[in-house]
């Protein structure tokens, strides 16, 4: 599968998680009598809609989110006298909480499914292609073996005598049991297939004696896979999304606290590289997605459409306005206090927040394009 192709992917999942998330809210809301306005994908310039019954359904030319528009939730627009029953401040504070929280409850659900889906159907990876990621001039004083066989950073070992498509773990064993020997090993190099004789030698490595020809290897692409069971599948997917909510706390500071926004700005402006761990935009999303696909990984896109659920269902229930967990966050004070506040009160933090939220995402998003993130594949 070609790299467009998993980032076609990409992006559509995206467009369809948005969409459940907006559909959750709807749905909810007309199930309570809440009168909805408007239901779109995207923000900005209207690029399609049509009107059915009281609603207008419709995309807008950015898809990063998409809304669903609840008579009485824009503290400027009026709510006509005759809807005001159906406003989203005159229904009870339960229903209110129960149609904000729908749409991030939704990524809730698909995230362990996505997870489970990878656990059962695309199997955890046990085996990988060795690849080199350096060669070594020297070893043990003299010309390396492998500098002097021509093998280069990038070469994809295929193949050694007796075994097509080696792993690393077979690649180790097999020249840790032919020091002294010369083997061949069999490379990919981009379009082109080589053989390289090498002679595998002992080098002392931090203290211990192994067997080496003058090369660091990567994992590369996935060999061998454990499939798990439909009822281990949905535990490890519950596992896993646990595990990626913890991972998400986490890095929260990693981003939007002074040290990840110290870093974006060394990387904007200073001589900074990216590194894999670097936070990325959806552009960078894309990019590893081209990867695995490209690598003909494709399907563990379940697992990046699992966590990308996890990320965007934890990140809209932050109790900040505008996300949905400001709106919950207003509803469960105005219990407490048993009086209404205003929404205008909210304005300046809402532009606040969300005015921060949209500079980090650019930022990111422009680090994607001018230093992309470093290929998951070497």
């Amino acid at each position: 599968m070609s790299g467009a192709v998993g980032i076609l992917v990409f992006v559509v999942a995206i467009i369809v998680v948005i969409l459940i998330h907006e559909a959750a809210h709807f749905g909810v809301a007309k199930a309570f009598g809440f009168k909805v306005e408007e239901f779109f994908v995207g923000f900005g310039p209207r690029i399609w809609s049509t009107r059915r019954g009281e609603t207008e359904y419709g995309v807008k030319a950015i898809p990063a989110g998409g809304y669903v528009r609840i008579a009485g939730m824009d503290p400027f627009r009026e709510v006509d006298p005759g809807d005001q029953p159906r406003a989203y401040y005159a229904k009870p504070r339960w229903q209110r909480a129960l149609v904000i929280f729908a749409g991030p409850l939704t990524h809730l659900v698909m995230a362990p499914a996505f997870f489970a889906l990878w656990f059962g159907l695309v199997g955890i990876p046990t085996a990988w292609s060795p690849v080199i990621v350096e060669v070594e001039k020297t070893l043990n004083g003299h010309v390396s073996p492998a500098y002097e066989a021509g093998l280069r950073p990038g070469d994809e070992v295929v193949a050694i005598p007796g075994a097509e498509r080696p792993s690393d773990a077979q690649l180790l064993r097999y020249t840790r049991d032919h020091v002294g020997e010369g083997v061949e090993l069999t490379v990919r190099r981009g379009a082109e297939t080589l053989t390289a004789t090498v002679t595998p030698e002992w080098s002392i490595v931090d203290g211990e004696e192994i067997p080496r020809i003058g090369v660091a290897i990567s994992s590369g692409r996935v060999l061998a896979r454990r499939h798990e069971g439909p009822v281990e599948s949905v535990v490890d997917g519950f596992r896993q999304t646990g595990r990626a909510a913890t991972a998400f706390v986490g890095g929260l500071g990693q981003v939007f606290g002074p040290k990840g926004l110290g870093r974006i700005f060394e990387l904007l402006f200073g001589g900074a590289q990216r590194e894999p761990g670097d936070p990325a935009s959806i552009v960078g999303g894309a990019q590893i997605a081209g990867d695995l696909a490209r690598n003909g990984q494709p399907a563990d896109l379940l697992w990046m459409i699992g966590a990308l659920n996890v990320w965007i269902g934890l990140l809209t229930l932050l109790p900040l306005p505008p996300f949905d967990g400001g709106h919950i966050a207003v509803v469960a004070l105005e219990g407490i206090t048993r009086r209404r506040i205003d929404p205008r009160r909210l304005i300046p933090v809402a532009a606040f927040v969300l005015t921060f939220f949209i500079f980090v995402s650019l930022s990111l998003i422009v680090l994607d394009i001018v230093k992309p993130l470093p290929s998951l594949f070497p």
